[in-house]
């Protein structure tokens, strides 16, 4: 076994000076940003979902003229095909507003403030949480990867 596989990266190593509480407080920075990240596929997903509805409409439409259903079909296109999902927007733009409202300046202030506090590394608390937890010597409890 190579025994640089006992240390951790120097990426994921504190920079000297940095106290517990700034680890903490970068932890506590970045998994908000992780929720933030979860939040944001959630409205992917209600996007393509949304989507898919308005397009599956069409179906229903054909379906209901087919069956002779005129005055569904039409009730149907008039009300709910196309129809914005909150006032004036598709949820295109409510994934776009999210984007350059909350969620990029939100990327970017965490990103500035890694790289004041702590050099830009990135995950610090939980590298030191999987050294703290690991057991020492076992192979599959390495700090990083054999080279």
């Amino acid at each position: 076994m190579n025994t640089d596989a006992q240390h951790p990266d120097p990426e994921h190593r504190r920079p000297d000076g940095v106290s517990d509480t700034t680890v903490e407080a970068l932890g506590r920075l970045s998994k908000a940003l992780e929720t933030a990240e979860r939040a944001r596929g959630a409205l992917y997903t209600f996007h393509q979902l949304t989507g898919s509805a308005d397009l599956t409409l069409d179906d229903a439409v054909r379906l209901l003229r087919e069956a002779g259903h005129e005055e569904q079909a039409d009730r149907v296109e008039r009300e709910i095909l196309g129809r914005n999902v909150i006032p004036g927007h598709w949820t295109f733009q409510i994934v776009e507003a999210y984007n350059a409202t909350y969620y990029r300046p939100f990327q970017q202030i965490e990103q500035e403030i890694r790289q004041e506090l702590a050099e830009g590394r990135d995950h610090l608390y939980e590298a030191e949480m999987k050294e703290a937890r690991r057991t020492r010597h076992h192979p599959d409890h390495t700090a990083r990867p054999a080279t």
